[in-house]
């Protein structure tokens, strides 16, 4: 019986992580979306573009932190600690925020679209900070 429970809660489990849209999303027109479902399929898609840019910046901001570290003798170094910091309490912050946001229109339709819509406008926001910190510090 145990195990009974445990694989309905595993298939559950798997069926709440799967795709978030159906199979046909690459037929979603973004610059024509006009349904709600278009408008979640596109948003989600623009959020996953800022969140490719934000980690491709996040491995050249790292790696100039880790140069500068590289540099400091060993009790003045912590510029890698300070950003993976930083990175953590902006993730819980990017996240509070949306599902603050989200709850405005809470169990319609829209809610995908204005969650998805924050996720890229904060992650676009964090990303020119990362590459404004690197500027800081003489890198790219």
């Amino acid at each position: 019986m145990k195990s009974a429970l445990i694989l309905m809660f595993c298939g559950c489990v798997l069926l709440a992580d799967g795709p978030a849209y159906s199979e046909d999303e690459s037929e979603v027109d973004c610059a024509n979306a006009v349904t709600q479902h278009d408008m979640n399929v596109c948003a989600d898609r623009d959020y996953r573009a800022a969140d490719r840019e934000l980690n491709e910046q996040w491995l050249a901001t790292r790696q100039v932190l880790v140069d500068w570290d590289a540099g400091l003798e060993e009790h003045n170094k912590g510029a890698v600690k300070a950003l993976m910091k930083a990175q953590r309490a902006w993730i819980e912050y990017r996240d509070g925020q949306c599902d603050a946001e989200g709850y405005s229109v809470w169990g319609g339709t829209m809610y995908p679209t204005i969650v998805s819509s924050c996720l890229a406008d904060l992650t676009r926001k964090r990303t020119a900070e990362l590459k404004d910190l690197v500027d800081g510090y003489g890198g790219n």
